[in-house]
């Protein structure tokens, strides 16, 4: 969330984020309008307030005095105030209310370290790392491996749930599971602490993420007790400090497992074959909270240990920087990683790394006492350390033989026990 007075003080500076983000400004245009009602209701209200207050010490001394006409002249004038200072508050919070639940559709603001652009075409890549492989055969797409091998079940899977959810079976149901604790244990050892938490969770919760109210589409709630199915854990993971001070020095950084849950509206037609867009998956979510002017050289530790996660699985992956137009409505600034996957013959994304610097603490209220002892919001940052499912699907690809057996990464060995799927 934008603070309300930085959008008064500098109505220019957001108006343009917006324009960068290839967003109209007429919403902006109805916030200040609305913003500008308020502190004029306000203002009235203190000034009857204040009549009020004069009147009363009038009626005293009209009735010391024994004017009894004059007090009771003054009594209603005082209730007459009183009932317009009754119908001030009234509209004033009506008018705060309608403030507050604009002010939940506004993007963050691009941070100036993010490149312009319109849209993705224009997003820059970064750096690459390792060479995509040329094998001399046809590499099988894991949606077709799958299902020859019955190792990826799509059918039982639509029998059970319907369209874009999948079933792993044996050597790629373990393969799952190591990846997820390979990644699990990378994490830690680079001092983020594990955390296992809810997958279900309250409205106020997804909304302290901007989860909500503008991408209720995208989310699965659960009636009647208005909850929603987590689309990413980072979720609870940042809300967990939702009116929080944080305690002790900064950063903290957490890593946690989840199940995610997405409807993907708006996505049909998209990926449809596979694996890489589906309702439910599982990913390792990466989140730091840090003090403000160490927040983008957190970001960039952050995309790095996310990378190393890529690097000793050896798949091949570059480094992009989303531009103003394709950022993520919380994001001041995000690296994609894109893998290598030989179905496509390109890099699809598999892990999204942002600084949202303090859009979401703002809204969760989560703060911090810097050196002077005043209270400040945090920055939050976070990014997918990886999407298994996403993992799983490039090691499928890259790492196939041409008698359809796979190669288990050689830091995955000691988790699946084996060098050879199939």
């Amino acid at each position: 969330m934008l603070d309300a007075k930085l959008i008064r003080e500098n109505p220019e500076l957001v108006r343009k984020a917006l324009k960068d983000r290839q967003m109209g400004t007429e919403f902006l245009e109805e916030i200040i309008s609305l913003d500008s009602q308020r502190r004029e209701a306000l203002q009235v209200v203190e000034q009857r307030k204040a009549e009020r207050n004069s009147i009363s010490s009038e009626i005293a001394r009209a009735k010391a005095s024994k004017d009894n006409e004059k007090a009771q002249a003054l009594m209603e004038r005082a209730k007459e105030i009183s009932s317009e200072v009754k119908d001030l508050d009234t509209r004033s919070s009506s008018i705060e209310e309608e403030l507050k639940n604009k002010l939940l559709y506004l993007p963050n603001i691009p941070s100036d370290k993010t490149p312009f652009g319109k849209g993705e075409h224009d997003n820059v890549v970064v750096r690459t790392w390792g060479e995509p492989k040329k094998p001399v055969f046809e590499v099988k797409p894991h949606w077709d491996y799958g299902p020859e091998t019955g190792l990826i079940d799509f059918e039982r899977a639509a029998k059970l749930s319907g369209a874009r959810f999948v079933i792993l079976r044996r050597d790629l149901a373990r393969l799952e599971r190591a990846i997820a604790n390979f990644m699990l244990d990378l994490h830690h050892s680079k001092g983020y602490e594990e955390v296992a938490l809810p997958f279900m969770v309250k409205r106020e919760t997804m909304q302290a993420t901007g989860q909500l109210p503008k991408f209720e589409e995208e989310a699965y709630r659960i009636e009647p007790d208005d909850m929603f199915m987590i689309p990413t854990a980072e979720v609870p993971l940042v809300a967990q400090h939702m009116d929080e001070i944080l305690d002790g020095d900064l950063p903290k950084k957490y890593t946690a497992y989840s199940a995610c849950f997405r409807r993907e509206a708006g996505s049909y037609g998209k990926d449809v074959r596979g694996m890489i867009r589906v309702h439910q998956f599982d990913k390792v979510e990466l989140v730091w909270f840090t003090h403000p002017d160490s927040s983008y050289e957190a970001l960039e530790q952050l995309t790095a240990d996310a990378e190393d996660v890529l690097q000793k699985l050896k798949l091949p992956y570059r480094v992009v920087a989303l531009c103003t137009g394709d950022i993520g409505f919380a994001s001041a600034k995000t690296y994609d990683l894109e893998v290598w996957l030989p179905s496509y013959e390109t890099y699809r994304e598999i892990s999204s790394c942002s600084n949202v610097e303090e859009f979401q603490p703002r809204r969760a209220n989560i703060r911090f006492r810097d050196s002077d002892n005043k209270l400040k919001f945090v920055h939050c940052l976070n990014g997918s350390g990886l999407a298994v499912g996403r993992t799983l699907v490039a090691i499928v690809e890259n790492y196939q033989r041409e008698d359809g057996r796979i190669d288990v990464p050689e830091v995955l060995v000691p988790y699946m026990r084996q060098e050879v799927i199939g």
